[in-house]
């Protein structure tokens, strides 16, 4: 009874993992770079954790198996905050990394950031067990934010909500086995229709799943949290490694809560009056009669008092009349109560305190670092000076974040790290970001792209996001009069010192290329990626990169060599599907392209502009039909989109349909008024349908966009031709 089975499971697990079913579920591989063993990031690490369209992925790591005499090894744990996000190589990590190797330059500081998007303790707890082994001499753990969202929290999308803990360990124990594994997609596949078809969409996923402040799968959060730091510090102590446990400073003071929820049990009575009480508040407080807000606020509080947004607007009132610590109390409370949770809360960052107390032992080294943040900022509530949003550091944030761990760090360094000290200060931040490679225009990038992430849901809703957005604007606009060219000569000099002395920094490489493509040295861009990709073969996103700087210089042939090559180390890679459909669209293979883009829709089924570019694929076929109904579903999944609607139509016009084709180009030409060609085609379809008033003002308007365009002035004198006629 128990040996037949036993050999039955035994033989199937063998003969799934002979036939190469399934996947590695440890944090690292082993690989071999440039004849040497190391140990890389394992891409398929999080499987276990998140739906294959979802997964996470840690940034690459390249290790040697055994610590090399003389180095210092330390591992981040954590999420992205963590990771550095929005971009690791300018996180904390980074510049601790620059402190403490310039107070210390006789000693090689080994810094490992294991930092995931999305991620929580449930995950971070095997990747710590695993680096037990590996030699550690100190690990920072800074987690939190993700509790309640990541895998098996109260509100995560990516599978069961708060089970018990006993249930996650069985469940992530099952998947180490290939059985287990294909019994997972086998669940997986039986789920409703549409399930799926999920792929990542931020933090806009979250939206629906909003969290009542006393929600009971919280408090199961809150004891799988605390058992889960408890068993990572222990296999850090048994490890032999000296830990750093950080609490978890969030944006107090600029991150309006993401969702509020009322007591859905208040009397009627009692909620109309606190609904005017809260609108009597936020007029006051509009006009800046802060204390009439204030007792507007407190009586509704009195009602109900769990209401994220109201203890925020008591915190922004407070504030305002320099009332300091009692605004951080109320700011505190609107986080709690915050129906999103993204930010580590206050009992969060309670079981972080506690665990000095639990472990008891002196290798663990306590830092209340969201304290240390709040301390460092003019009033002690943390805002948009250390924040970009509501978790994710800013420069002087992670700068700020660095320099917290240095200094703890700097308390338990042997004495024969100490005794070979540099220098006895710490290095400024701007003698870190020449070490990292921050030039203006890598700092650019950095901030459009946080942009491009406020613009989107939930962030693009809080009340204070369009400053915030605005203010990041202004900075960019600063940036652009700096971006001469002789601040770029001096840019490139100071990378160029940069990577002679750190060769091996393939983060240096990269900011590098970034920087030479944005100054318009693209061979100089190629070379750096080449050296980036020798260096970490593993990463995919490096491939990716390489393939569009040779894109871009017109070397479609190892373009697409590359592009191919990301897409074997991470196949669901959706921007090397679409990037190496638009290569093949212009080497004229327009069949490839389609299936490279019809790929891409597969692992991001509601991005309109895939949607758009297959259409474009299938009309460049002579599959119309089908190239008119790709063009209406990007339309159904952003209206907005007037690059749908133009090619829309086109295609409308070439197949007769006359009328539905103006009413797109009409809508085209409101949604992207400086775009020449749109009005030139609007203004053709109008004169062909007799509207020569129109068709007038469309030519005359692309004539203002492109003075130069002969057609729009044949347009103009063929309108003319047709009134004459027309009179005669």
């Amino acid at each position: 009874m128990i040996i037949v089975p036993v050999f039955l499971l035994g033989g199937a697990e063998l003969a799934l993992r002979i036939a190469g079913y399934g996947y590695r579920t440890s944090i690292f591989k082993p690989m071999q770079i440039g004849g040497k063993a190391f140990l890389v990031n394992n891409d398929d690490f999080s499987l276990r954790f998140f739906p294959p369209q979802v997964a996470r992925f840690p940034g690459p790591i390249r290790m040697e198996p055994h610590k090399a005499p003389g180095t210092y090894r330390i591992f981040i744990l954590g999420e992205s905050a963590a990771m550095g996000d929005p971009d690791p190589s300018y996180g904390a990590g980074r510049y601790l990394d620059a402190l403490l190797s310039a107070r210390f330059p006789h000693t090689h500081f080994e810094i490992i950031n294991l930092g995931i998007t999305a991620i929580n303790s449930n995950v971070i707890l095997p990747i710590a067990r695993e680096c037990a082994a590996r030699e550690g001499d100190l690990w920072i753990i800074y987690m939190g934010n993700n509790e309640m969202v990541g895998p098996f929290g109260a509100a995560t999308v990516f599978g069961a909500q708060a089970p018990p803990l006993p249930l996650i360990r069985l469940n992530l124990a099952i998947q180490q086995a290939r059985l287990g594994q294909l019994l997972t997609a086998f669940l997986r596949y039986l789920r409703k229709p549409g399930a799926g078809t999920m792929s990542w969409g931020g933090m806009e996923m979250f939206i629906g799943h909003e969290l009542a402040p006393d929600d009971s799968r919280k408090s199961a959060v809150y004891r799988n949290f605390s058992k889960n730091l408890d068993d990572i510090v222990a296999a850090g102590l048994r490890g032999g490694a000296k830990i750093l446990l950080n609490t978890v400073a969030v944006n107090l003071k600029d991150c309006d809560p993401f969702a509020s929820l009322t007591d859905s049990n208040l009397p009627g009575a009692d909620q109309a009056r606190f609904n005017q009480l809260y609108v009597d508040g936020v007029s006051s407080e509009n006009s800046g009669k802060y204390a009439e807000a204030i007792q507007n606020f407190e009586n509704a509080a009195e009602l109900d008092a769990k209401v994220a947004e109201l203890q925020f607007r008591l915190g922004k009132c407070l504030l305002a009349l320099t009332n300091f610590a009692e605004a951080q109390s109320h700011f505190k409370m609107a986080c709690d109560y915050d129906a999103l949770p993204f930010r580590a809360d206050s009992q969060i960052n309670g079981i972080i305190r506690d665990e000095k107390e639990r472990a008891s032992n002196t290798n663990l080294i306590f830092s209340d670092t969201a304290a240390a943040i709040a301390a460092s900022v003019r009033d002690g509530i943390p805002g948009a000076e250390t924040f970009y949003e509501h978790v994710h550091f800013n420069f002087d944030g992670n700068y700020r974040l660095a320099r917290v761990w240095a200094g703890k760090i700097i308390e338990i360094l042997p004495s024969t790290i100490l005794k070979n000290a540099g220098t006895n200060n710490w290095a400024s931040q701007a003698a870190c970001e020449q070490r990292l490679g921050l030039s203006d225009w890598n700092r650019g990038l950095v901030m459009e792209s946080v942009i491009q992430r406020m613009e989107k849901p939930p962030l693009n809703h809080q009340v204070g996001n369009d400053e915030r957005v605005q203010d990041l604007t202004r900075g960019i606009d600063l940036l652009a009069n700096r971006l001469t060219p002789d601040a770029a000569k001096r840019s490139a000099a100071n990378f160029e010192r940069a990577v002679a002395q750190w060769p091996d920094d393939y983060y240096l490489h990269g900011n590098f290329a970034l920087f030479l493509k944005s100054t318009g040295d693209v061979p100089g861009a190629v070379r750096e990626w080449k050296r980036v990709c020798d260096l970490i073969p593993q990463d995919s996103f490096s491939c990716f990169q390489l393939a569009r700087a040779m894109e871009s210089e017109g070397d479609t042939a190892d373009a697409e060599s590359c592009l191919r090559r990301a897409l074997r180390l991470r196949p669901g890679m959706t921007d090397a599907w679409v990037e190496l459909g638009n290569v093949l669209t212009s080497e004229k293979e327009s069949q490839s392209a389609l299936e490279a883009y019809q790929r891409a829709r597969q692992e991001r089924p509601q991005d309109p502009q895939i949607y758009v570019l297959t259409g474009k694929a299938l009309a460049l076929l002579n599959r119309h039909a089908e190239a008119i109904e790709s063009y209406r579903e990007a339309i159904q999944f952003d209206p907005s989109d007037w690059e749908a609607h133009y090619n829309l139509a086109g295609e409308l016009d070439a197949s007769g349909q006359d009328a539905a084709a103006l009413l797109e180009f009409g809508h085209a030409v409101e949604l992207n008024p400086k775009y020449s060609r749109v009005h030139f085609n609007y203004g053709v379809v109008l004169a062909r349908a007799g509207r020569f008033d129109e068709a007038r003002r469309e030519f005359q308007e692309t004539l203002q966009l492109e003075p130069d365009y002969q057609n729009a002035v044949d347009g103009l004198a063929k309108i003319r031709i047709l009134e004459e006629r027309a009179k005669h």
